[in-house]
């Protein structure tokens, strides 16, 4: 099937905006997200992060057959029903890939919710990142406060949290030249690719970034962004610290990452008046190296 142009925004929203008109138990939508920051810049695979406003969620969490209204439903996620964070009131959301290229998330929120969130004072992170009203039947969010897009821009860490991110990535070091040593592929790409990468490199290169910016701008979900605003000496050397399956090529994607997280959290540690355990990073590198110097043959 030929993939939809889904960079035609305006035609998308519109569409939406007149299904919403016509369903009677529809009292509000909410367009978030990228598309709705002007601060972001949406291009052609940017979801459309919606809010339905509704008098009950479980009709549409019960039937599902609403989806097929916006076209050919590809593959869908759904949230089992929960109470939203700090309101306790039940809420439910789903991830929808059409096959026209359409990505809609949708989050249906009880009425009693949005007037609850209406008048608050301070916004939800979600809607702080930037709204647009599309249909309000009820004026259901009037009073509602205007974002400040100032949500999930990181503060600097303390120097507690920034020695814990520093412990925990090591203190994955000997377990990963473990799995090596006995050519156990499955967990030193978990421990490796996700835990020390994603988890601690990730976070190491957030506030690297952030200095930059002078904590200014959002945290991309997932590392998103990372690559535009992060030197590009320092992306060169992240891309590097990728391998295949080879073990060889994962020892040295070791410690290359390694390499990487002390570059990184030294220039940190300076900017912030830390200290870097440079003495720890040494003895923890020297016994994984170690371990990859063992005789072989002792392997099982």
């Amino acid at each position: 099937m030929e993939m939809k142009e889904t960079n035609q925004a305006a035609e998308v929203i519109q569409q939406l905006i007149q299904w919403a008109e016509h369903q009677t138990s529809v009292r509000a939508m909410l367009l978030t997200g990228s598309r709705a920051n002007s601060n972001t810049q949406a291009d052609v695979f940017s979801d459309y992060d919606v809010i339905l406003v509704v008098p009950d969620i479980h009709p549409f969490f019960e039937d599902r057959s609403w989806l097929q209204d916006f076209g050919e439903v590809l593959v869908v996620y759904w949230d089992p029903i929960h109470p939203a964070p700090n309101y306790g009131i039940e809420q439910v959301a789903n991830v929808i890939q059409f096959a026209d290229g359409l990505h809609i998330d949708f989050q249906v929120w009880p009425i009693e919710l949005m007037r609850l969130i209406a008048k608050e004072s301070v916004l939800p992170a979600d809607l702080d990142i930037g709204y647009s009203i599309l249909v309000d039947k009820d004026h259901l969010t009037d009073g509602m406060q205007t974002p400040t897009y100032s949500a999930y821009i990181p503060e600097p860490p303390t120097e507690e949290i920034f020695q814990k991110v520093i412990e925990d990535f090591f203190s994955d070091v000997p377990y990963v030249a473990k799995c090596l040593w006995r050519d156990e592929l499955i967990p030193i790409k978990w421990c490796l690719d996700y835990d020390m990468k994603h988890n601690f490199l990730r976070q190491m290169l957030e506030w690297r970034m952030e200095l930059d910016q002078n904590w200014s701008v959002p945290a991309g979900n997932l590392g998103r962004g990372l690559k535009k605003k992060l030197p590009p000496r320092i992306w060169t050397e992240l891309e590097r610290t990728y391998a295949a399956g080879g073990i060889e090529e994962n020892w040295d994607a070791l410690f290359r990452t390694i390499n990487l997280f002390r570059e990184v959290g030294i220039e940190v540690a300076e900017c912030l008046g830390y200290t870097y355990p440079l003495e720890m990073d040494q003895r923890i590198t020297a016994y994984a190296q170690s371990v990859k110097n063992y005789n072989r043959e002792s392997r099982p």
